[in-house]
């Protein structure tokens, strides 16, 4: 028997298959900077309402944010320099997806510049976005293990610093201060949800 829940669930996502789109009525890039590109969209929806927004256009093909397993109990992480909190930050490391590779090469590649370490076993986790209502970027999530030791340059403008935490302490790790971008908590629970550590 199916429960309320699924059926409440199902008739949400039949909705939304059939509620329209708003119409776009004028699009044009009002400021082009060397990482942002701001657009302004004019859009009409169904109702008749028109509301002008901006949005952020990310890169075309997204980013990559990697959980690499050191062993089956220990994850690493980097702290580095976040330039819009201004602070230091402890996360995964991640990086964007460069012209022609794959989201599976640039984890590779991401793992071994950041953490030293080239993965064998790679594991899609999720898709997500950042900021929907004004940001069209996406980075996709990644789970890698057997881990071997390998060296390449990065364009960081400093070592990172490789941190080493067991799998054992999560709690604490949402718990520590600098341990605060989204996209590093939702690949922390699918971790852990992949690995049977919680349900």
């Amino acid at each position: 028997m199916i429960s309320v829940e699924a059926l409440a669930r199902l008739a949400y996502y039949a909705l939304m298959k059939t509620k329209k789109h708003p119409d776009i009525l004028a699009e044009n890039i009002v400021l082009k900077s060397r990482i942002f590109t701001v657009q302004a969209q004019k859009l009409q929806f169904s109702n008749g309402t028109q509301v002008d927004y901006e949005r952020l256009i990310g890169h075309p093909d997204g980013a990559v944010l990697i959980v690499p397993m050191l062993d089956e109990e220990t994850f690493l992480l980097i702290r580095e320099y976040g330039a819009g909190v201004g602070r230091y930050e402890l996360g995964f490391p991640k990086g964007k997806i460069d012209p022609g590779e794959t989201w599976r090469e640039a984890s590779v590649r991401e793992c071994i510049e950041e953490v030293g370490y080239q993965p064998s076993q790679i594991d899609y986790l999720d898709k997500v976005s950042l900021a929907a209502g004004y940001m069209d970027h996406h980075t996709h999530l990644v789970l890698v293990r057997d881990l071997k030791p390998a060296q390449a340059e990065g364009d960081e403008p400093e070592p990172l610093e490789v941190v080493p935490w067991k799998i054992s302490d999560w709690r604490a790790l949402l718990a520590e201060p600098t341990f605060s971008e989204g996209r590093a908590y939702a690949a922390l629970l699918l971790m852990l949800q992949k690995l049977g550590k919680i349900t």
